[in-house]
């Protein structure tokens, strides 16, 4: 099992998410749920294909955290 980093942002009318450490795997959704749902979908398509295609699965390099300041 491997945990991925997955960025997420407000698009305005949409969410999208993307794996920095996963080139390419990106996906949308209407609501955060959505939106973590269909990326979970995403990177195991990516890691799937990767197999197929007799590729090395990238190991996750990123580490996340949030940090709350006054603002």
């Amino acid at each position: 099992m491997k945990e991925y980093v997955v960025i997420f942002e407000w698009a305005g009318s949409n969410y999208s998410a993307y794996v920095p450490d996963l080139p390419g795997c990106i996906s949308t959704g209407k609501t955060l749920e959505e939106t973590e749902n269909n990326i979970k979908e995403a990177i195991q398509l990516y890691i799937d294909t990767l197999r197929e295609d007799g590729q090395a699965i990238p190991e996750p390099s990123l580490k996340a955290k949030s940090i709350s300041v006054a603002a």
